[in-house]
């Protein structure tokens, strides 16, 4: 006789997922601010728009942890990859001056595994918190058969707003003005794939080593949470004369400067500014990289790139120290004809 089949006996635990969300209310709860509208737990999440501003204007992003999620399984850590993904998506949206005002996430997973789940729940929630957003809704599907036993991936989507007459879309750069670099806290969410082959396969690293110049594990030091600057830049865009942000993301210095840069303005970028961290030159001599390939994958210490006129560069940079971000000029716009949009002095 064929055994009568139901949801659990195919790989899904309805139970078991109603239990881990039960317990991860409270979390998700304390990141609601007052325009979070209804009761918890609905089809969707309400958010109230009324008096966002004069001609507020809602800016949307989205993305995912990419090849850091590998890394968190083999180390077992999952508490600190929501933050990852959050404060990832705050940098982008404040590239445009947009402050956030809500989260949604999409969790698929294997088999869901209440530890972890409260693990990555914990890291989302913390994060919004500390950016002053909430964490409106989302989806956690459990997918078996889709993912390893242990894998899951992560992505979300945010939402913030700016006054129209406020967007930074760098129109305003021109000749002369300076380029600012933010300090980043390692490698953020970018470059994992390189990285991990460079370390953990050719060079045969484990993620307990301390390999010399490192003051902390392989491990711990891959993991460092991908830095937000969004209250931060917020801060330095009501008092300074900010004309353009980009985050250091995927695609390093040559693919993400040129995305803000209007026409005749080109940037040159002295690298020989700042002190790479010593993750990077690991990296580099574990897998032969070549120096622009560097540049061109990872953000070499360099999160946040402002560019201002330079009589705000000492302010920016003042405030900057202030609040415990190191922040140095790293370069400067120039008049463009037919040269490359930017150019480092390697």
């Amino acid at each position: 006789m064929t055994e009568s089949l139901d949801y659990r006996k195919a790989g899904v635990n309805i139970e078991a997922a109603e239990k881990a969300l039960k317990g991860a209310k409270q979390q998700l709860r304390a990141t609601h601010t007052p325009r979070v509208l209804g009761r918890f737990g609905g089809f969707s999440g309400l958010f109230d728009l009324k008096d966002l501003g004069k001609d507020p204007v809602l800016v949307a992003s989205c993305d995912g942890v990419g090849t850091k999620l590998k890394l968190a399984f083999q180390a077992g850590i999952h508490n600190t990859i929501g933050q990852d993904l959050v404060n990832h998506c705050v940098n982008d949206i404040v590239c445009c001056g947009a402050r956030p005002l809500f989260f949604l996430d999409y969790l698929g997973i294997g088999k869901l595994e209440e530890e972890v789940f409260q693990g990555i729940v914990e890291g989302l929630a913390l994060a919004c918190r500390q950016n002053g957003l909430a964490l409106l809704g989302g989806e956690t599907a459990e997918l078996p058969g889709m993912y390893q036993p242990g894998e899951y991936d992560l992505a979300g989507t945010i939402i913030g707003c700016v006054e129209r007459d406020r967007i930074l879309d760098g129109s305003r750069i021109e000749p002369g003005d300076v380029v600012l670099g933010l300090a980043s806290t390692g490698l953020h969410t970018n470059g994992y794939s390189l990285a991990l082959k460079a370390l953990l396969e050719h060079a045969n690293m484990a993620l307990e080593d301390t390999p010399p110049g490192l003051s902390r594990s392989l491990g711990e030091e891959l993991m460092a949470v991908h830095r937000s600057y969004g209250p931060l830049a917020l801060e330095l865009i009501d008092r300074f004369d900010v004309r353009g942000i980009v985050h250091i993301t995927g695609g390093g210095f040559e693919g993400n400067v040129p995305r803000i840069l209007p026409p005749g303005v080109r940037v040159e970028l002295d690298p020989s500014c700042w002190k790479a961290p010593p993750i990077f030159a690991l990296i580099q001599e574990a897998g032969k990289i070549d120096q622009r390939e560097m540049y061109r994958v990872f953000n070499m210490g360099i999160g946040l790139i402002l560019i201002c006129p330079e009589d705000a560069a000492a302010g920016v940079i003042e405030h900057c120290e202030a609040r415990d971000c190191r922040a140095m000029q790293i370069g400067r716009c120039l008049p463009r004809q037919n040269e490359p949009d930017i150019v480092l002095t390697l």
